[in-house]
């Protein structure tokens, strides 16, 4: 039985307006196709990005803060329907700010240098994942709120 499978999909599935799939489907797989670099589990890693999305007032706060760092184009192409650009951890990490990256890190546990790395695989699928239609949604933020708290075990 994967992670979002039974109950935990179905109200996922209600917070995402009735989407087909649940999270699983949704996230495509995020905790077992991002590579966590030096030991950090996927599962920290989506927990240091949901921290970041949280910190940042959502899933449009976080896109909002990135495109006003200077990755516009990058996260814009993130948020549409077509290919996501990459991001590299130097990026990612001037754009949200250390201090920032090293509170998400704090709160999930994980050393901030080793899981830059992890976060900019994950952030690209993450945001894509959350924005299917091409837009930011706030049933995308209420899904991480829940998904979260799951992980935090509360």
């Amino acid at each position: 039985m994967g992670l979002f499978d039974g109950p935990l999909g179905d109200m996922a599935g209600s917070l995402l307006g009735g989407k087909a799939g649940g999270i699983e489907q949704m996230l495509g797989g995020l905790l077992g196709n991002t590579a966590a670099p030096g030991g950090t589990s996927s599962t920290a890693l989506l927990r240091m990005a949901m921290t970041l999305v949280q910190q940042n007032g959502g899933v449009g706060g976080l896109v909002q803060k990135l495109q006003s760092g200077g990755l516009g184009e990058i996260v814009s192409s993130w948020v549409s329907t077509g290919a996501n650009r990459s991001v590299t951890p130097a990026q990612l990490e001037q754009a949200l700010g250390g201090t920032a990256v090293t509170q998400a890190a704090a709160t999930a546990g994980v050393d901030p240098s080793q899981a830059l790395g992890g976060l900019a695989a994950m952030l690209p699928q993450l945001v894509d994942k959350l924005t299917p239609d091409g837009a930011v949604t706030p049933g995308s933020s209420a899904m991480l709120t829940q998904v979260m708290g799951m992980l935090q075990g509360k």
